[in-house]
């Protein structure tokens, strides 16, 4: 039986690894940018950066799914496969790693600015649908 998890790029790969082949292609900057992280930003190192992401979940899934999606361009995943951690993601036999997408600062820009546009609509939307008296009470 063949492991189902080899076809994921990740597999085998250890995060120092990981972070070496990204900091050689992309630079501090552009991980900084894309992936906002402080350690990454505030004299980035990738001892530092490894002793942060192994302590904090979140930021290392974050520097996987990165890596998968955009140093490795593999296409989005399915629903049921997005709420997995990237390291347990089965990646279909037919979907092979690409060539890494070209990332600027500008498009961190953007893709920030978007983002916290949607964050804040989306506030605007639940603040609207909450009744103003938060309790519930009558004024009767």
């Amino acid at each position: 039986m063949t492991n189902i998890y080899e076809n994921n790029p990740l597999h085998g790969k250890s995060l120092e690894a990981i972070l070496n082949e990204l900091v050689d292609h992309y630079g501090w900057e552009i991980m900084g940018a894309y992936i906002n992280i402080n350690c990454f930003k505030t004299k980035p190192s990738i001892a530092s950066s490894c002793k942060f992401l192994n302590k904090t979940q979140w930021a290392k899934e974050a520097v996987e799914a990165f890596y998968m999606y955009k140093f490795k361009n593999l296409p989005k995943p399915s629903d049921d496969q997005y709420d997995l951690p990237p390291r347990d993601r089965i990646v279909p036999p037919e979907d092979k790693p690409r060539a890494p997408k070209e990332l600027s600062l500008e498009d961190a820009e953007r893709i920030k600015y978007n983002k916290q546009k949607k964050n804040r609509e989306r506030a605007m939307r639940q603040k609207a649908s909450t009744p103003s008296n938060p309790w519930g009470r009558t004024n009767s």
